[in-house]
């Protein structure tokens, strides 16, 4: 049988660690709170810059596609989006 002294000791210690961790999420959670508007307003600017991107891409494809000869298989290659590749 356990000594309810010992095991008082060790749930006493379970429970200041899960107070640790409570405090930690907390803290975590207010630093995100805080972090998550620049984040939103970071979204939006790429947004921009992606659409930007794609509108290039389409222009690039459709100028290759325009140049491409007579082959089926390149055509329909040509005509495919591709994702831009970043350096």
């Amino acid at each position: 049988m356990k000594d309810i002294h010992e095991v008082l000791r060790q749930k006493q210690a379970k429970y200041a660690q899960l107070g640790k961790q409570i405090e930690m999420l907390q803290q975590a959670a207010e630093k995100l709170r805080e972090v998550a508007p620049l984040l939103a307003e970071s979204d939006e600017e790429d947004n921009v810059v992606l659409a930007e991107v794609d509108d290039a891409g389409s222009a690039d494809a459709l100028a290759a596609k325009a140049g491409a000869s007579g082959g089926g298989s390149t055509g329909s290659k040509a005509a495919r989006p591709t994702a831009p590749r970043w350096p």
